[in-house]
Order: structure tokens, then sequence, then C-alpha cells
């Protein structure tokens, strides 16, 4: 049954915002592992509780998909109530974490922006298929618990900031693009009035349409993330010079790019082809701003495996594939 939580929670990508907070937290100059272990659990429960709600919400649409099925709430393993329980208790778990942290930094103020964040990714729940680019809250989300992390710890630097839009942007595109896609063949058939339905993006006996429209977003979204990744370097006086850094992140960037290519060239819509190139978009994007923060400290490159890492573990443990069949 723990399994069932596990996939109702969606682990596989528990990693992405467990270290938002943490990375807001290194931002900012925290180097503490065991108060930036504390700022990942905060993280954690409240990627549970967020997840969990959506599925929650989404029951009767995701019902309308034979390949998710093994989604817990879908094929019946968990009831409604007992999800709702888990939800709720995943909440709780997480502001009892947030007050022990703002204990230890003797500052409650940042805690507002918390509230806010949650907020935000429960608004997104409950109105993310009746409305197009409600993905906005998610990204929101994001950007308020990265704020949280760096503001827990000081005030607020230009780097936290770089940092917090960044996950905005990387969140936007992982909302906007790959999970348009991912769910355009049921949010099609469900009527669902999001952003990628609006654009055009439909699926239609296993072909799938994308239009320009859809496909210079995702270029925009890109474009603009990489200019931010990239800005420390030249704006900053302790990243100029950091050659490594620049060639390695020029690499991932190239290869994510790729990745992005051929996820919007897809001409017929198979869940799991979808999935894969989601997956390794996902395995590359998300390393790229720890690898970036490595100037302040090299060890800080450990925190790109965290993402990956927790897909990579999620789905054998769960799944017995490297990719999730609750994605």
């Amino acid at each position: 049954m723990i399994k069932e939580y596990l996939k109702l929670s969606r682990s596989f990508n528990a990693g992405l915002t467990a270290i938002a907070p943490v990375l807001g937290a290194i931002s900012n100059g925290e180097g503490n592992l065991f108060r930036l272990f504390l700022f990942f659990l905060v993280g954690f429960f409240g990627h549970c509780y967020g997840f969990a709600l959506n599925d929650i919400v989404d029951y009767k649409i995701d019902r309308l998909s034979k390949e998710l099925e093994d989604r817990p709430l879908v094929s019946g393993k968990i009831s409604l109530r007992n999800a709702w329980i888990f939800t709720i208790s995943m909440l709780i778990i997480s502001f009892i974490m947030a007050i022990f942290v703002a204990y230890i930094y003797s500052n409650f103020v940042s805690m507002i922006l918390l509230i806010f964040s949650a907020i935000s990714i429960t608004i997104y729940d409950f109105i993310s298929k009746k409305k197009p680019a409600m993905d906005i809250f998610v990204a929101a989300g994001i950007f308020l618990i990265i704020l949280y992390g760096a503001l827990t710890v000081g005030k607020l630097s230009s780097l936290a900031l770089i940092v917090a839009l960044l996950g905005t942007l990387q969140v936007l595109f992982m909302q906007f693009i790959a999970g348009g896609l991912k769910d355009a063949e049921h949010d099609y058939k469900g009527k669902a009035k999001t952003l990628a339905i609006k654009l055009g993006v439909r699926v239609e006996n296993k072909k799938i349409f994308i239009p320009f429209s859809f496909k210079f977003l995702a270029c925009a979204l890109q474009t603009i993330y990489l200019l931010f990744l990239f800005y420390p370097f030249y704006a900053f006086e302790e990243f100029k010079g950091k050659s490594i850094q620049i060639v390695v992140l020029v690499v991932l960037s190239i290869a994510m790019l790729y990745v992005s290519y051929r996820l919007l060239s897809i001409k017929i819509f198979i869940r799991n082809t979808v999935r894969k190139y989601i997956g390794l978009h996902y395995y590359i994007n998300f390393s790229l701003v720890p690898i970036m923060l490595t100037v302040i400290n090299p060890f800080i490159a450990l925190i790109a495996l965290i993402p990956p890492a927790t897909f990579i573990l999620s789905n054998i443990t769960l799944h017995g594939s490297l990719l999730p069949k609750t994605m």
C-alpha cells in the first residue's frame, strides 16, 4: 500500500519540488547540510500534497485514459477518502517542518511565502483543466517556495532571484509543453481547457497535431531560460572566467534543446514515446541550475543528481521501468 501512496504523490519527480527551497537557501549563502535537509523535507512533503490533490481533482478525466489505469485512484487501490486524508496530512507535515526551520532561523516572516505557495498550487489543482494557462499557478508556487528558502536564510540576493526565475521557467515548460503533450489525448477527449488544447494541440486516431504557436511557445520559454542560466557568468564577478561550468552547461543545453525538438516533432501519439522524451528532458533540465551554482561550491553538483536519481529509483521501485506509468 505504501507503493500506491508513493504513486499518488508522484514520487518520481519529488526531487524537483524538494530541492526548490534548497536551491533558494544555497543561492543566498546557506551551506549547513542539516538545515538544507530540513528545507528539502519542506519541499518534499509539499510536493506530495500538491500532486495527491491533483490526482483527486482530476480523477474523472484520468479515467478516460487507459494508459493512466495504474494511478491509484483510477485503479481503485486507494479510496477518495483515504486520498484526502493522505493529502491533508502531507500539507500539515510540510508546515510542521517549516515551523521548525523558522524556529532555527528565528524567522517566521518567510513562512508567508510558503503559505502563498501552497495556496497557488491548490488553486491550480482545482482549475487546471477548466481554464487555459492555469499552469502559471504551479510556476508561481515554485517561484514562491524558492524565495521562501532564500528569504528564510537572509536578505534576498540577485542570484537567489535568478534561481527563482529559472525554477519558474523550468516549471512553465514542463507544465505548458511537456504536460500539455503528455496529456493531449485524454485532455482532448475530455474537452479540458488547457493551454495546449486551446492552442490547437489535438490527438485523433493516434495522430497528434502540434501547431506552430505551441512550438513557438516552447522555443520562447527555453530561450528565456537559457538567457537567465548564463546571465550570472556575465553579471557577477565570482562567476566570470568559470570556463568549466560554461562548457558543461553549453553541452547540456544543446542536448536539452535536441530532446525538445524531438518531442515537438512527434507525429504519432504513443504515450510511452512522449514520456521517454519528457524523462530525458527532465534529467537534463533539472541538473542545469545546480551545475551553474557549483561556482559557489563544487559540492553543489551533487544536488544535480537528486531529481534524476529520485526519478529513476522511484520508477524502478514502483513500476519496474525507467519511466513512470502514472506520469
